[in-house]
């Protein structure tokens, strides 16, 4: 257990009987917005290791009271559903260091920043739009959640901060596949990047010449949407090869 930081539940919230919040208490353990912490509860008894863990992205800004993370259930998962089953006061422990190149530091600047995301991906965006570094950055930030059921559009609230407290400068566009929502479009990612009717609802272009995306989700839109991208002569960036796609799978 040395290696790894104890911290407590300090609230839960089950937005869907699938998808849940855990605040935490872990003061010890720094990060930038965008990275991933590693949380770990005891494995089994026999285990080869002493810790069971995934990696987890942050929600909250850093510099939050509680550190935040969003995530879905795997029913037959060995860790999501303990995870889940967690309370307010319970211990569960973190790895000492956040990680990942998931950040708006990684990015080259453009005239736009294009956030997609897909479900849980929705969870390191929430942490970058919440610092001050995208706003000085970019000129206009697009947010766009898909998910297959309107019930898992959440964190409105907080996007609805954002939208207040950035009038202008940020569009959020959710998308629901599998229903019709009055305020979403319907379909997929890559198919309204295509057709032109996401940039069409943002009000923003999304081209080689003015924008960056960054890709957060399940693999199939992160390839999908690479490969849309692509025929507008959109590359993944590399630090030795600029480009103006920047990835993370979150499944």
């Amino acid at each position: 257990m040395s290696v790894w930081i104890e911290g407590r539940v300090a609230a839960k919230r089950r937005w869907t009987p699938g998808l849940l919040s855990l605040e935490v208490t872990a003061p010890d353990l720094a990060f930038v917005a965008g990275q991933f912490a590693r949380l770990a509860l005891p494995a089994p008894a026999g285990a080869k290791e002493a810790m069971i863990g995934r990696p987890y992205s942050f929600v909250n800004a850093p510099g939050a009271p509680h550190h935040e993370f969003y995530f879905n259930v795997v029913a037959e998962g060995p860790f999501s559903p303990r995870l889940a089953a967690l309370e307010a006061g319970d211990s569960l422990w973190l790895g000492p260091r956040a990680n990942g190149f998931f950040t708006v530091a990684e990015t080259p600047a453009a005239d736009a920043l294009w956030c997609l995301a897909t479900g849980t991906g929705l969870g390191p965006f929430l942490s970058i739009l919440r610092t001050d570094e995208p706003w000085q950055k970019f000129a206009r930030i697009v947010l766009v959640h898909a998910v297959r059921i309107a019930g898992d559009l959440t964190y409105r609230d907080a996007l609805a901060g954002i939208e207040r407290a950035r009038s202008g400068a940020f569009s959020y566009v959710p998308i629901v596949s599998r229903e019709p929502h009055a305020e979403a479009l319907r379909g997929r990612i890559p198919g309204l990047i295509d057709d032109g009717t996401l940039e069409t609802r943002a009000g923003v272009a999304l081209t080689a010449e003015n924008a960056h995306a960054m890709l957060c989700g399940n693999p199939a839109m992160v390839d999908d949407v690479q490969a849309v991208l692509a025929r507008r002569g959109m590359k993944r960036h590399r630090r030795k090869e600029p480009g103006q796609i920047t990835l993370e799978t979150y499944w």
